[in-house]
């Protein structure tokens, strides 16, 4: 089953890894009329079917009447905007990432907006069962409160269900991946989550000769266009509520050591926080400790009810994602079209972020 014919799109935080995945995805949707992108800056990219808009819904003191002109006629609403960056400022994560989402559902029900979905996360989980057993959408979503990540995610999904009471008229969807890759936000991602200390020859195969193997870590990933696909069918669909997205089979060290080739050294969870720590405190590396504490506790997710409600299926296993990432890893791959993705920070950004310290900007 497709979107209903001649649907107007709006996607908000359309030029990032998730949202360039969900813009082609909806550009190749038949039944799909247009797309209107929201982004911070506007891309020279130019896909099918798309016009792009300015806004930044963190900073702007008229973004929610600015956002409900730009929604209005609109037939449905993608909220993807969130800000990773800068880890040593909360307050400027917290202005985009939780009062720009609450200035995005006004702006939804002032424009009258049916349909709102919204890009949640398996952050947004409490800590799994000490079984292990994969949890469905039913799991608590409270959070781990030292994650500033964790945190913004929890406190969101309390908006949104005040937004659902208030507004039961919109059909509102939220998608909790998992960690999402795909070989063109390579660049970006490692911007995020390495720094720029850290030299490209280390993630070659014939180079590193082991991978830390940390007790307890197990992640589940997703190709950032499965991803994008669950948004095309949930749009098509009279669902509601949460969906857990993820690839099998959730991944470790030995995962990350078989595609480079190398060998696992087991390392105790203190030792690699304290390094963790140590790097962040001094501006070395851009995650925080407490963001490592909440990968520790995060549930294993179960996805029947995508499969089974939406139809959907990842065509990536969580294998080849990481394969076609650490790729892009390699090449230094990007999209130069947009600016989260580019392959390269423009100017003299990049020297600002090593002079100044990682986790101090957007």
């Amino acid at each position: 089953m497709g979107v209903k014919h001649g649907m107007r799109v709006v996607v908000v935080g359309a030029t990032g890894n998730a949202g360039t995945s969900v813009v082609r995805a909806l550009g190749e949707a038949t039944d799909v009329e247009s797309i209107v992108g929201v982004a911070r800056r506007v891309p020279s990219w130019s896909p099918p079917k798309t016009t792009w808009v300015r806004a930044d819904i963190g900073r702007d003191a008229g973004a929610e009447a600015d956002l409900a002109r730009h929604f209005e006629g609109a037939d449905a609403v993608i909220h993807l905007a969130w800000l990773i960056q800068p880890s040593h400022r909360p307050a400027v994560t917290w202005d985009t990432n939780v009062l720009g989402s609450k200035r995005v559902f006004e702006a939804v029900a002032r424009a009258e907006v049916p349909v709102l979905l919204y890009a949640s996360s398996v952050g947004a989980y409490s800590p799994g069962p000490e079984d292990g057993h994969p949890v469905d959408e039913s799991w608590p979503t409270d959070g781990w409160p030292e994650a500033a990540y964790c945190r913004e995610k929890a406190y969101v999904e309390r908006m949104l269900d005040s937004f659902e009471r208030e507004h039961p008229q919109v059909r509102v969807v939220r998608m909790r991946p998992g960690f999402l890759f795909k070989e063109e936000a390579a660049a970006e991602q490692r911007r995020l989550f390495m720094g720029p200390f850290l030299p490209r020859r280390l993630v070659r195969a014939t180079f590193l000769p082991a991978v830390f193997d940390l007790p307890g870590l197990r992640l589940q990933v997703l190709h950032t266009d499965d991803a994008a696909e669950a948004y095309r069918l949930a749009l098509g669909r009279q669902v509601r509520g949460a969906f857990n997205l993820a690839a099998e089979p959730p991944v470790d060290g030995g995962t990350l050591a078989g595609l480079l080739d190398a060998r696992t050294v087991r390392v105790p969870r203190f030792a690699a926080r304290s390094a963790m720590a140590t790097a962040w405190h001094l501006h070395l590396l851009p995650p925080s400790p407490q963001l490592f504490d909440a990968a520790l506790r995060l549930p294993l997710m179960d996805t029947t009810r995508a499969q089974q409600e939406l139809g959907w299926r990842p065509r990536h296993t969580a294998v080849e994602t990481l394969q076609e990432f650490l790729t892009g890893l390699r090449r230094g791959t990007g999209m130069d079209q947009t600016a989260p993705l580019a392959p390269k920070l423009p100017g003299g950004r990049a020297r600002e972020a090593a002079a100044t310290g990682v986790g101090e900007r957007p």
